[in-house]
C-alpha cells in the first residue's frame, strides 16, 4: 500500500509551507525595496525561522513547527528540491544563444579570463590551506580544491542583469557584454560540477569520470543542436494538436524532467540536465513570451522562495560562522574574479576604468552558488562552514558590485571628459 500523509502530518506540511513562504516573500519584497536580490531576503527568512534563531531562542516553537512533525517535513524537503531543478530550469533560460553567437569573441575573453582566474585561484588556495582553514579531513584535497575553483568562476547571470538594469546599463554594450560573459561562465560552471559530483559519486558504477565527461559534452551538444530541433517541433506538434491553454508550459516542464532524469541516470546531478533543458527551451521559438513569463514568475515567486527559505532551516549560521572561512572564500573569490575580468576587458579593447567595472560586474555572486554549496554540502565535498562562509562571500559580493560599477564607469568619463578637452585645446591656436 503507498504510504500518504496522514490528516495531522498534512496539517503540519500546510503549516511548514504556508509560515516558510510568507515569510520568504516578505523579506524577499523588502530586499528588493532596498535594491539588493531578493534570494538575500528569502534566505534571510530561512536563517530567522532555521535553527540559527528561532531555534536558538524559542526551541519549543522550533521543534513543534519543523522538528518533531519528521514526515511533513520530508515531504517538503522534496517539495524543496524539486525546486532546486526549475530553479535551474529557469536559469537555463535566461542564456540567450543569439546574444552569443553576436559577441562571442569579447564575451569569450572575458569569460575565460574570468572564469579561469578565480578557479586557479581557489583550487591553489584550497589545495595549499586546506589543513588550516577545512575542519574536515580528507586524503583527497583534490575534490574540495575542484569544488572552491568551480564555485568562484561562476557569475549570476539574473543578480549581474538586475544591477544592470538599476543602473540604466543593460541595453548598453557594457551590460551587453557582462551578460554574455556570464552566460558562458554559468555553462562552463556547470560543466565543471558536473565533473566534481562524478568524483564523488561512489554510489553509481556505471560510469567513470571521463566516459561522464563524455556523456556531459554529447548530451549537452545534442541539447544545442538536434535536441533545439526536437523540442521546437515538439512545441508546434503540441500546438497544432493540443491548442488548450498552458499546453506550452507542460511540454516544457516534462522535457527538463527527462533531461534530468538522463543526468541523473548518468551520475550527475538532476539541476546540470534541468539547467541545458532550460538552455535548449529557451532558444526555441515556438517557446510563447507568454508561457516563458507565466514559468518564470511561478517558478521564482513559489518554488525559489521555498527553496531558498529551506538553506536556512538545514544550517545553523551563527553556531558555523568562522571569520577565517569567510576572509579566505571572499578574498580568494574576489581577486581572481576583478582580476580575471579586468583583463578579459582590456583584451576585448576597454580602457583600465572600464575594464575594472567588468571586473566587478562578474564578481557580483548569487543564487547558483548557493545552490551549488547546497550541493556539495549534500554530497559530503564541504561542511556547514565553508557552506556558511560561501553565503556570506555571495552577499558581500552582490552589496558592493553595484557601487563599484558606478564609481569605475563615473572614472571612465571622467577620464574620457579630460582626454576630449585636452585634445581640444591643442587644437586652438595660441594667441598673442
Amino acid at each position: 500500500m503507498v504510504a500518504k500523509l496522514s490528516s495531522d502530518q498534512l496539517l503540519s506540511f500546510l503549516v511548514i509551507l504556508s509560515i516558510l513562504l510568507i515569510a520568504s516573500r516578505l523579506l524577499g519584497e523588502i530586499f528588493k525595496k532596498f535594491k539588493l536580490p531578493a534570494v538575500m531576503g528569502e534566505l534571510f527568512a530561512g536563517i530567522i525561522l532555521g535553527p540559527s534563531l528561532m531555534g536558538a531562542y524559542f526551541p519549543g516553537t522550533f521543534n513543534a513547527i519543523f522538528v518533531d512533525p519528521k514526515q511533513s517535513y520530508s515531504a517538503f524537503d522534496g517539495l524543496a528540491q524539486v525546486g532546486i531543478i526549475f530553479l535551474l530550469f529557469v536559469a537555463g533560460m535566461e542564456v540567450n544563444l543569439n546574444t552569443l553567437k553576436r559577441r562571442g569573441k569579447a564575451a569569450a575573453k572575458i569569460s575565460f579570463a574570468s572564469s579561469f582566474f578565480p578557479f586557479v585561484t581557489g583550487f591553489i588556495a584550497t589545495w595549499f590551506f586546506y589543513d588550516q582553514l577545512f575542519s574536515t579531513p580528507t586524503d583527497n584535497k583534490l575534490i574540495p580544491a575542484m569544488f572552491i575553483g568551480t564555485a568562484l568562476c561562476i557569475t549570476a547571470l539574473s543578480v549581474s542583469a538586475k544591477i544592470l538594469i538599476d543602473l540604466d546599463l543593460i541595453k548598453t554594450r557594457f551590460g551587453n557584454m557582462i551578460l554574455t560573459a556570464a552566460m558562458v561562465n554559468d555553462f562552463l560552471g556547470w560543466m565543471l560540477f558536473s565533473i566534481v559530483l562524478n568524483l564523488i559519486n561512489t554510489q553509481h558504477k556505471g560510469f567513470g569520470v571521463i566516459e561522464t565527461v563524455f556523456i556531459v559534452l554529447f548530451f549537452a551538444a545534442f541539447l544545442m543542436t538536434g535536441g533545439r530541433w526536437l523540442i521546437d517541433q515538439t512545441f508546434l506538434a503540441a500546438k497544432k494538436y493540443f491548442p488548450s491553454a498552458g499546453t506550452n508550459i507542460t511540454v516544457a516542464i516534462i522535457f527538463c524532467i527527462l533531461c534530468s532524469l538522463f543526468t541523473e541516470w548518468a551520475g550527475i546531478h538532476a539541476v546540470f540536465g534541468a539547467f541545458l533543458a532550460g538552455v535548449a527551451v529557451g532558444a526555441s521559438k515556438n517557446f510563447t513570451d507568454k508561457s516563458r513569463d507565466v514559468l518564470h514568475q511561478f517558478i521564482t515567486n513559489i518554488f525559489a522562495p521555498l527553496f531558498f527559505a529551506s538553506i536556512g532551516l538545514r544550517v545553523n549560521f551563527i553556531t558555523n560562522f568562522d571569520w577565517k572561512i569567510c576572509l579566505f572564500i571572499l578574498s580568494i573569490a574576489s581577486i581572481g574574479k576583478i582580476l580575471g575580468g579586468t583583463l578579459g576587458a582590456r583584451l576585448s579593447g576597454f580602457k583600465i576604468n572600464k575594464a575594472l567595472a567588468v571586473g566587478f560586474g562578474m564578481n557580483a555572486r548569487g543564487s547558483m552558488e548557493i545552490v551549488l554549496g547546497l550541493l556539495a554540502l549534500q554530497a559530503k565535498i564541504i561542511d556547514e562552514k565553508v557552506f556558511v562562509g560561501l553565503v556570506v562571500m555571495t552577499i558581500v559580493t552582490v552589496m558592493v558590485a553595484g557601487p563599484m560599477i558606478t564609481f569605475f564607469l563615473r572614472r571612465h568619463d571622467a577620464v574620457i571628459g579630460y582626454e576630449a578637452q585636452l585634445k581640444h585645446q591643442n587644437r586652438i591656436p595660441a594667441t598673442g
